[in-house]
């Protein structure tokens, strides 16, 4: 079973909500959070917007599309994004923004593109991002404490942060999906840490040890946690990444998920070895892979 924490009990470091942390992350590679510093209301402002956004003609998202860039930076539509190379693209469509320094020549840190429409987007995305990301901090730190180290560990890793804010819309499964159609395929997430709001509908399946899936839902307001690649990797496997989908169903579905990841020089090598893996060269690595319009630039 996925662990539900209360947040406020986990940051003061009850022994319990440390112990199901330690559980969640080792184990499942999944928790839900309850209770935590993020108000409900500001989630379901974020939700709304996004929806507005994708409810725009094409014609007008387009006009922020990220195909015309380099980087994963504005609207993806259906099919711009490939996380399973054996499944087809997946058919929701993303808007993604980040942390922005675009003197450093990295596409990680590109700008951000904002659409005129609709009023008010980009200022209530930017505050969630912003709440978002400290939120994220206090989180990796509780998770290090609960497999061992300092939970101060992560704490000066992440004041530029390569992280990327992202609202997906899920439609209805469309007719014509087959067996290798989905709204997203199952993968890995690549990074440190994702927080995931939702919508409340449910569509996200997590495969589990032994096989087969399992449903794992969070009302609005409270938040899926579960962790990347890079994050197993850094901490030498005692950090879980799990595999999970959406298949899709009748119903429409939001998510918004920050993959929050460390500054792009951080070595997320093995925590004790002599290895250097920087935290850029991973994460980009995975980008070329995953996003259609960056494919050409992968290998």
């Amino acid at each position: 079973m996925i662990p539900r924490i209360d947040t406020a009990a986990l940051l003061a470091g009850d022994p319990d909500a440390v112990s199901a942390v330690r559980h969640g992350a080792s184990d499942m590679g999944f928790l839900t959070l309850y209770n935590t510093p993020i108000p409900a209301a500001q989630v379901q402002d974020v939700i709304a917007a996004y929806r507005a956004f994708f409810t725009l003609p094409a014609a007008e998202k387009a006009q922020v599309d990220m195909a015309r860039t380099g980087a994963s930076r504005g609207w993806g539509g259906a099919r711009s994004e490939q996380v399973d190379p054996d499944a087809n693209p997946d058919y929701k469509q993303v808007f993604d923004c980040g942390f922005e320094a675009p003197e450093t020549g990295l596409r990680t840190y590109a700008p951000n593109l904002w659409p005129d429409k609709p009023e008010g987007f980009r200022e209530t995305i930017e505050a969630y991002y912003k709440a978002a990301c400290a939120f994220s901090v206090d989180l990796l730190g509780a998770i290090a404490g609960a497999i061992g180290e300092d939970r101060g560990y992560f704490a000066d890793k992440f004041d530029r942060p390569m992280a990327l804010l992202r609202g997906n819309y899920y439609p209805q499964r469309p007719a014509w999906a087959g067996d290798r159609d989905f709204g997203i395929a199952t993968h890995t997430d690549y990074g440190c840490l994702t927080l995931l709001a939702t919508d409340g509908t449910p569509g996200l399946e997590v495969r589990k040890r032994g096989g087969g899936w399992i449903a794992v839902n969070a009302a609005p307001g409270e938040f899926i946690i579960n962790f990347g690649e890079m994050l197993e990797m850094w901490t030498d496997g005692r950090v879980v990444a799990t595999p999970h989908r959406v298949k899709g169903s009748s119903d429409e579905r939001i998510s918004v998920p920050l993959f929050f990841n460390p500054n792009h020089d951080t070595n997320v090598a093995p925590i004790g070895s002599d290895d250097v893996i920087l935290a850029a060269d991973h994460l980009q690595k995975r980008y070329d892979e995953t996003y259609v319009h960056l494919q050409d630039k992968a290998g």
